[in-house]
């Protein structure tokens, strides 16, 4: 009778991991295996197994064939950044948003309020669900010559724009800037060989893909947030249940901490001497010439892209004003 008790408990152990479904999914690291998202996505994974789902990653060190295997078919799930899953879904591919969140704190508010269950209709569009978004830094401005420090300093300078990203071609046109189309993988190379003047790239760059290089001795990063740039995990809607879906969205989200200690110590990694500080005064100008992007590019106005989703800035401008009450688009006629 024991035996037969301990042998049924056996079972029960292990029937979760016998009936586990297996996922593939296309992972994008432009490290590869070996790299800090690629880890952080196999931490994902690990914890998903608890919920009956079995990842299956592929490393991809080219984002652009990672996505087009997705679309291939040849995975069920593809971990990108928004920049490049903003096809599979609007509102939240408009987290990196120019300049929609100017601190962390903001973010953690963010994505907190993403992996709520009733967040979940806006995490369905075009076939597609979102199992989840995990940070991965936000997005500075690096030069090779440390007087480019204001917007006005920019105008005629070659910048590596990525060349699928609406919203930056948009920026880097109205700040008259020349537009050098790039891609995730040559862009680093471009700015370290001087080929352009600026790059746009987290913290983890300055290492892993060598812009200290581009930065040289009279260079410098600007200490001001442009975009918080994100890995997020997409999936096709009938891969996943939405419960399961659900778990996997709050998985991620139980990231955070782990994300943010990584992108901290990347950040404090850069010498103090490499980042430009920019004046208070000049930081109030750039948040209102980067909303005004935003309300073009959500309304599709003046030469812009309609890229950007209006629940999202709505959202984000709520956040925001939660945080910053006295700033001044908090009273503004054409708030987001």
């Amino acid at each position: 009778m024991i035996r037969k008790s301990v042998a049924a408990l056996t079972l029960a152990a292990i029937a979760p991991i016998a009936s586990a479904q297996t996922v593939k999914m296309c992972v994008f690291d432009v490290i590869g295996a070996n790299g800090d998202v690629y880890n952080m996505i196999k931490d994902y994974a690990l914890e998903m197994k608890a919920h009956g789902v079995d990842f299956e990653l592929k490393p991809y060190t080219d984002e652009g064939v990672a996505v087009g295997d997705f679309n291939a078919g040849q995975c069920d799930v593809v971990a990108a950044t928004d920049i490049r899953t903003r096809p599979f879904n609007r509102f939240t591919g408009s987290v990196s948003a120019v300049g929609a969140i100017p601190t962390y704190d903001d973010l953690k508010t963010l994505l907190a309020t993403l992996a709520q269950p009733k967040a979940a209709p806006l995490m369905k569009a075009n076939g597609y669900k979102v199992l989840g978004i995990i940070p991965v830094g936000a997005g500075y401005l690096f030069v090779n010559d440390r007087s480019i420090d204001t917007a006005g300093e920019l105008a005629g300078k070659r910048m590596a724009t990525l060349d699928y990203q609406k919203d930056a071609i948009h920026m880097v046109n109205f700040i008259k800037a020349t537009v050098v189309p790039s891609d995730i993988t040559n862009f680093a190379g471009k700015f370290n060989n001087g080929s352009v003047d600026t790059a746009y790239a987290p913290a983890f760059a300055y290492e892993a893909l060598e812009l200290y290089k581009g930065v040289g001795d009279k260079g410098g990063i600007v200490d001001y947030p442009l975009a918080q740039l994100t890995i997020q995990i997409i999936a096709r809607e009938d891969v996943l249940a939405d419960d399961t879906s659900q778990k996997a969205r709050e998985v991620a989200w139980g990231m955070f901490p782990q994300a943010m200690n990584l992108i901290t110590s990347q950040e404090q990694a850069i010498p103090e001497e490499k980042w430009i500080r920019i004046p208070e005064k000049d930081i109030q100008g750039y948040q209102e010439m980067f909303r005004q992007n935003r309300i073009e590019m959500r309304d599709g106005v003046n030469g812009a892209p309609d890229v950007y989703h209006p629940k999202m800035l709505g959202l984000l401008s709520r956040i925001r004003c939660a945080s910053n009450p006295s700033a001044s688009e908090c009273t503004s006629a054409n708030r987001e």
